[in-house]
Formats: C-alpha cells, structure tokens, sequence
C-alpha cells in the first residue's frame, strides 16, 4: 500500500478537519458577538462609562477562564483515558447549547450582564475539552513525517474559520442579530456528528494504569521537568496575556474607529486572514531550520505590531496591522504546537494539550481581563501600547531564561531531543 504524502489523502483525517473547521467557525462567530453585545448592554443598557464597558469585557474573559483553569486537569485527564472523538463531540455540543440559549435570549430581547456572563462560563467549560482532544487526535491519523504539515493544515481549518466566522457573523448580525448564533448551533452540531466517523482514537497506555489523580500530577510534572516543554508553553501564554488586544477591539470598533458590528467583524477577522496565509504556505513549505529563534523573533514582531496598532486611527491601516499580527502569530503557533507535539511521548499527550491549551486560554481570556482593567486605567490606547511593550520584554527575558529554545534547529524528534538537551 502506497505510503500517504499529504495528511489530506487521509480519510480520517479530511473528517477531522472539516469537523475543526465548522467548530471554530461556529464558536468564533459566538464569542466575537457575545462579546459585542455585552459592551452594548453594558452602554446602552446600563449606562455605562467607554472605561466601565471596557472593565465588563475584562470580566467577561475572567468569566471564561476560570471554568477553563478548573476542568484542564480533568480534560487533560480525559483526552488520554477514553476516545477523544466522543470528549471532542461532548464538548462541541455543550457549545451548541449555548449557542441556541444565546440565540434566543437575543430574539426574546432578554439579553443582560448575568446572563451573557453564564454563557460565556459555559463556552469556556465547554472550550477546555476540545483543545486537548482535538490536539491529540491528528497525531494518531497521521504518519510522524507528516505531522508538521497536518498541524499546518490543521491551523488552516482554525484561521480559515476565524476570518469567516466573524465576519459572516457580523454581517449577518447587522440585519438579524438572532440568527448567526442560530447558525453557530447548527455548525457545532454538524462538527459534533462528523467527528465521530473518525475512527476510534484512545491513547496508548504503557505499563499499568495509573489513577486519575496520579495521572494528572505526572502530567503537571512532566511538563515542569522538560524546561523545553515548560519555556513554549509559557512564552505563550505571559507573551499574548500582555499583548491580547482582541479584548478592547468592541470599543476600537464603536468608540475610537466608529465601525460598528460589521466593523468588529472584519476587526477580528484580519489577524486570521495573516494567519491563515501564512498556514497555508507553511503546508507547502514547512519552516525546517532555526525553528526556535524564529519562534522567538515571531513573539516580539506580534508585540511590536501591537503597538502599533494602538495608534492606528484609520480603519484599513488597523486591518493592515492586524493581518500582520496574525500572520507572525501564525509563524510562533504552528512552531509551538509542532514542537510540543513531536516532543510529548503520545500516552502523555492529552494532558500536555491540556496543559498548553490552559496557558492559550489563560494568555487569552486572563489577557483580556488585564486589557479591560489596563483600559479602565489607562485607556485603550494606553492599555494596548502597554501590552505590545510587555510581549517584547517577555520574549528577551524567555530567550535569555531558557537557551532550550534558541538551540531547537528542526522538527525531526531525533534531532530536536538532542538539540535542547546539549
């Protein structure tokens, strides 16, 4: 039988990242307007202050991550205990859950702070489930050599869908502010089915079992003892938790830029839009040398991009701004998510993913939550320069604190195991 040279040859694998994609589209549509609508009540509504609203948002990240920071251990836990199709589909129909409840509650009108505050907790519940098992599932369709090229592939699905996801949403929101969370409920559906035709996928066990409790812990210190592991992880996520403007992009797009719904839409599609290019050229062209310096370099372009888009009052330079900040994301995600990927034993894998998703979520939702305070502070421009500011002195300090990732030359396991070790 002829050996697979793409990942898209793979039946299996075409399932999971047509699944990926209507999920992401689904959800990101969601939250981008789950978003929008608070900073909405909050100021209509509840006559609320630009610097209240923008502390609201904050909040809302905080309302997201703290189900996220509990339930990683246990999602972890459970990516590499049962058949991560069936912990993927659970997850992707909770989120469909809160997807009809939102759709409703908009139709009905009966949108306010509490309620949108418990749908986001529900999402982030729902999130922490899906970044490990889907993580963990590509390794098991796809030949090791293909697997850089399926990770960019993958994030293809990812991008793709975030560029389309808020801006069909936003869009559709501008004439029926129902239906695109309608729509998101029946993608998660559609994306919750289609995974399970994925054939079965259970982690590879050696040696007896562990208990529950003990297979966590070796998760938490399995990632505290690889300073390899332990310096991707978190250059991620104290990087993007100071930089994380995505937050205050509702009060750009009313307050300072004067865009609208539609305008956030196409505000928070831009950075997928770069990242999404970028995806794709590196599942062509897969970046094979120097990996880890260019990891490093991408971190501080992000931040430095970040301020400046802080001063950007034009709409098309701020679109501009943000393509290119996801395009240098793409470049720091896909060499993370590879390294991490081939460097974590496969019986380890869902709780590493789980680890790693917790510091993304909590560089994502705990970044907003310091953005909404920075901005009650500072300001949103003052709280974005200041985040952009923060990135690129993470970036030195992590470069200086762990040499393990300027000395990662490649992506052959081999290979890199030696390179961080010496």
């Amino acid at each position: 039988m002829t050996e697979p040279t793409s990942p898209l040859q793979i039946g299996d694998y075409r399932r999971y990242w047509l699944a990926r994609f209507m999920a992401v589209f689904a959800t990101m549509s969601m939250v981008v307007l789950l978003g929008y609508q608070l900073y909405e009540v909050a100021r209509d509504d509840y006559g609320m202050s630009v610097a209240e609203a923008s502390f609201q948002l904050g909040l809302l990240g905080l309302a997201q991550f703290i189900p996220l920071f509990v339930l990683t251990p246990v999602a972890g836990l459970a990516a590499d205990r049962f058949d991560r199709r069936h912990v993927a589909a659970f997850a992707n129909g909770i989120d469909g859950c809160v997807a009809v409840a939102l759709a409703l509650a908009t139709w009905a009108d009966a949108l306010n702070i509490p309620i949108l505050f418990s749908l986001a907790a529900a999402h982030g519940a729902a999130r922490v489930f899906v970044g490990p098992s889907m993580s963990a599932i590509a390794p098991n369709i796809v030949p090791p050599a293909l697997l850089p090229r399926a990770i960019a592939l993958s994030s293809i699905a990812w991008q793709t869908a975030s560029v389309a996801g808020p801006a069909v949403g936003g869009l559709i929101f501008a004439e029926a502010n129902w239906l695109p969370h309608a729509i998101s409920a029946g993608l998660l559906g559609a994306a919750m089915l289609l995974i399970l035709t994925v054939r079965p996928i259970k982690a590879k066990h050696e040696g007896q079992r562990l208990k529950p409790l003990k297979q966590i812990i070796e998760g938490l210190v399995y990632v505290w003892r690889e300073r390899f592991l332990l310096g991707c992880i978190t250059l991620d996520l104290f990087a993007v938790l100071l930089a994380g403007a995505t937050a205050l992009l509702p009060v750009f797009a009313r307050d300072i830029l004067f865009v609208g719904p539609e305008g956030l839409g196409l505000m928070r599609a831009a950075p997928a839009l770069g990242a999404a290019s970028v995806a794709l050229w590196l599942s062509f062209r897969p970046l094979e040398r120097e990996v880890g310096l260019k990891m490093l370099w991408a971190v501080a372009a992000f931040g430095a991009l970040t301020i400046t888009f802080a001063f950007s009052r034009n709409f098309l330079l701020s679109l501009a701004i943000l393509a290119a900040m996801g395009a240098v994301d793409m470049i720091s995600v896909f060499i993370r998510s590879s390294l991490v990927q081939l460097f974590t034993p496969d019986d380890k894998r869902g709780r590493v993913s789980s680890i790693s998703g917790l510091a993304i979520s909590a560089s994502n939702e705990l970044g907003e939550m310091q953005s909404g305070l920075a901005a009650a502070i500072l300001g949103a421009t003052g709280a974005v320069v200041f985040g952009g500011a923060g990135a690129i002195f993470v970036t030195m300090v992590w470069a200086w604190y762990f040499p393990e990732l300027r000395r990662a030359k490649s992506f052959e396991p081999a290979a890199l195991k030696r390179e961080v070790s010496t």
